[in-house]
């Protein structure tokens, strides 16, 4: 099956039932260990992670480890610009987890994106990223504890899909020239607008099946936090884009109240039977002014509609949500993308899981780790329904590679995430009381030392590994 690497002759393939994977006790997980500082990372969490499974399960559980090439050292094995070769994609394919270090964007080589094409062609539809605050690592937040998140963010649509058209070709002079004289006239809403001759054309689909499939896992996730971490917050730009980011949240909504209707509350249905539930003579009318404070100044049809909600709303869940039950439910509300960044850093504790579509969880993710100490310390898994990968969410820094000196912590916590997706909670728990009195202890790597006051000596990537197998038990 395979023309130049060779799975270990021990270990039993992971395999997938619903969505969820059946892990044996020596599982085979594919590796790629990463362009650049790769190679000092992967050498260093390989470390951190073998430790971690021997101390939790005395021998009785062990990771088969399988080296796969994508990347800069795809190409130096398999020839030039064969930066993803079959035999690898095949190998994530069979044993359905793997983990990766960081990869170079290639030049020349047809692949925009490594990171990306692997999602796409495994169908990795959810990349979750935690950030979460270790005490004692540097931030420019002034309480970066406050922060506590998990974004799932939707990776396989919207421009990340790459359909666009460079301006002046053919092919998007006729796109243009059939928007502009067919498809936007054709839609009163558009009123005269026009896109001009000399645009490049990209496409934005977001579709209804594969935000339920993300919506849906941020929701299973959810369920599976403590009371007061159960919180879905939908991020769209739906007050412009209406058909494709506004879609989002309205699938978001349908979602949460009927396949997980018994479980769910969403924010202003929670305000519609608090109401009720503190004035129980309430009217419907009244109800709705509490609900919309500009409800006096709606227009009669307006005024309606959300009295028409009220009503429908306690008609349908007062039996079930009523008196308090829905404080028992996870919570589902929705926020303007660009007013989520501004809450994230003004009122961080007030958010949990945020579901998003793929170009706002990108710049939203990475905006989170910077308040928790930055991308050195972001880990990150992409998961679909029969594969997960989990990578490092940094990039390659080529110029730091074989030094030594590099911060692994996103790699390893990458693994933590892996851990815990295999259910070795046990393991995962070791490293991250290992990483935690790490740091705490300021024994950590250049990038965060050179942060801390007063300064500290910084340790090597190896010995940062070698620090939190130390303090497993701290």
């Amino acid at each position: 099956m395979y023309e130049k690497i060779t799975p270990p002759t021990a270990g039993t393939k992971i395999t997938f039932q619903d969505g969820k994977p059946i892990v044996p006790d020596d599982p085979i997980i594919p590796f790629i260990r990463g362009d650049g500082t790769g190679v000092d990372l992967w050498p260093a969490s390989q470390k951190v992670f073998d430790a971690a499974v021997a101390k939790a399960y005395g021998g009785k559980r062990e990771i088969n480890w399988f080296k796969i090439y994508v990347g800069d050292e795809a190409c130096d094995k398999y020839g030039t610009f064969q930066y993803l070769p079959e035999d690898s994609l095949n190998a994530i394919q069979e044993y359905g987890v793997a983990i990766k270090g960081p990869l170079t964007t290639p030049v020349g080589g047809g692949i925009r994106s490594l990171n990306v094409a692997l999602r796409q062609i495994n169908d990795l539809y959810a990349c979750v990223r935690p950030c979460t605050f270790y005490t004692g690592t540097p931030s420019p937040h002034k309480r970066p504890e406050d922060l506590d998140i998990i974004i799932y963010r939707e990776n396989t649509e919207d421009i990340y899909l790459g359909i666009e058209w460079r301006e002046g070709s053919e092919t998007c002079k006729k796109l243009i020239d059939t928007l502009n004289e067919d498809l936007i006239p054709g839609t009163p809403e558009h009123g005269k607008k026009q896109i001009r001759q000399d645009s490049g054309i990209g496409i934005k689909p977001i579709s209804k099946t594969g935000s339920q499939r993300l919506i849906r896992r941020a929701i299973e996730n959810a369920l599976r936090l403590p009371k007061s971490k159960q919180m879905v917050t939908l991020v769209h730009k739906g007050n412009i884009m209406k058909y494709t980011e506004g879609a989002f949240r309205d699938w978001g909504y349908e979602l949460a109240t009927t396949e997980f209707r018994d479980r769910c509350v969403t924010e202003r249905e929670s305000w519609i039977l608090g109401n009720k539930e503190a004035n129980p003579d309430i009217s419907n009318e009244d109800n709705a002014r509490k609900v919309d404070p500009g409800y006096d100044s709606l227009t009669p049809e307006k005024r309606s509609e959300v009295c028409e909600e009220v009503e429908s709303v306690l008609a349908a869940i007062w039996e079930t949500h009523g008196d308090g039950k829905w404080k028992d439910k996870v919570m589902v509300n929705d926020r303007i993308a660009d007013n989520i960044f501004q809450q994230l850093i003004i009122r961080p504790g007030e958010y949990s899981i945020l579901a998003t579509m793929n170009l706002n969880g990108d710049y939203l993710s990475d905006a989170a780790a910077a308040i928790v100490g930055g991308l050195g310390m972001g880990p990150g898994a992409n998961i679909g329904d029969t594969c997960a990968v989990f990578e490092a969410t940094h990039g390659t820094a080529p110029k730091h590679a074989g030094l030594d000196r590099v911060n692994p912590g996103s790699l390893i916590l990458s693994g933590v995430m892996m851990l815990e997706y295999m259910g070795w909670q046990e393991a995962a728990d070791l490293i991250k009381n290992g990483i935690a009195a790490a740091i705490s202890q300021k024994e950590v790597t250049y990038d965060l030392a050179r942060l801390m006051e007063p300064k500290v000596e910084p340790l090597k990537c190896s010995e940062f590994a070698d620090a939190i197998i130390k303090h497993f038990d701290d």
